[in-house]
């Protein structure tokens, strides 16, 4: 798109009355809502094979996560720690209304997932005319960028969360005559709030992305409280984990990585601007 194109085409956007950006932004939820909602009858059509394939998976000794730990046991002499045995528990329903209602709600997370490309797209289709054209310029490949870090946060939630959290809740046990047993619905619920979580939570960069261009976040800030940073990072890791070091490195170092990341993003952010300054500022002294 050349610049006196999306010059235009702002300029145009800004003529648009209150009620049609009303109008305009319910079409572009209206078909997100629709994509959805196809994903989400599809999942819940398919819901039998999705649990047994997907979802109870991490439960089980042959997910590919306990394959390459226990690998990795071998390598380092510590088969007995990284070798999981199968897992002690039982999934049971409780409620009458426990399968039914976890199908609908494990239906539609997995249909939001898969068509949030989309709805963040129509999303972005709304926000994009509204930008002026430096800020366009520099926020190509939003949806690309955006979708790649929510589908890697996803994966990271379900090959690492899911399974470490799994094996350690199922064999953690205070006494010999409690069995656990878990009903579904918290089983579920914990599977979803991980997998999803963590395709937010991989979302830092863009939130530093844009909290940076408007001013709100600057690198110093962030290498300032750099320590404090890494304090939560590893106390998010002891939390969400079982108690080893393996484990809790495999979960702080991504969170840790993305805030270097972070960084390094928003220190891009500032010397742009500071780019666009100066030429403003000769620009203007040109001109007087």
């Amino acid at each position: 798109m050349s610049k006196s194109g999306s010059t235009n085409k702002i300029i145009d956007e800004k003529e648009m009355s209150f009620l049609d950006h009303l109008e305009e932004l319910r079409w572009h939820i209206v078909r997100s809502v629709i994509a959805i909602i196809v994903f989400t009858i599809l999942a819940f059509i398919y819901a039998p094979e999705i649990f047994n394939s997907i979802i109870f998976a991490p439960s089980r000794i042959d997910f590919p996560t306990f394959k390459w730990l226990c690998k990795l046991g071998e390598m380092t002499g510590s088969t007995t720690q990284l070798c999981v045995k199968p897992f002690p528990f039982k999934i049971q329903s409780r409620y009458m209304t426990g399968q039914f209602t976890m199908q609908v709600m494990a239906s539609f997370v997995i249909g939001f997932i898969v068509a949030f490309p989309y709805f963040f797209w129509e999303i972005w289709r709304f926000v994009k005319p509204g930008l002026q054209f430096n800020e366009y310029k520099s926020s190509r490949g939003a949806v690309f960028a955006v979708s790649f870090l929510f589908f890697l946060g996803v994966s990271f939630g379900y090959f690492i969360l899911c399974p470490l959290m799994t094996w350690f809740f199922s064999s953690y046990s205070i006494s010999p005559a409690i069995v656990n047993e878990f009903d579904i619905t918290s089983y579920v619920s914990t599977f979803t709030a991980l997998v999803f979580g963590s395709g937010v939570l991989f979302q830092l960069p863009v939130a530093v992305y844009f909290l940076s261009h408007i001013g709100m976040l600057t690198p110093k800030f962030m290498r300032q409280y750099r320590r404090y940073a890494i304090i939560v990072i590893l106390i998010i890791g002891a939390i969400v984990t079982p108690p080893d070091p393996i484990s809790q490195v495999m979960i702080s170092m991504p969170l840790f990585l993305l805030y270097e990341i972070s960084i390094l993003i928003s220190a891009r952010v500032e010397r742009k601007k500071r780019k666009q300054e100066l030429r403003e500022q000769k620009a203007e002294e040109s001109l007087s």
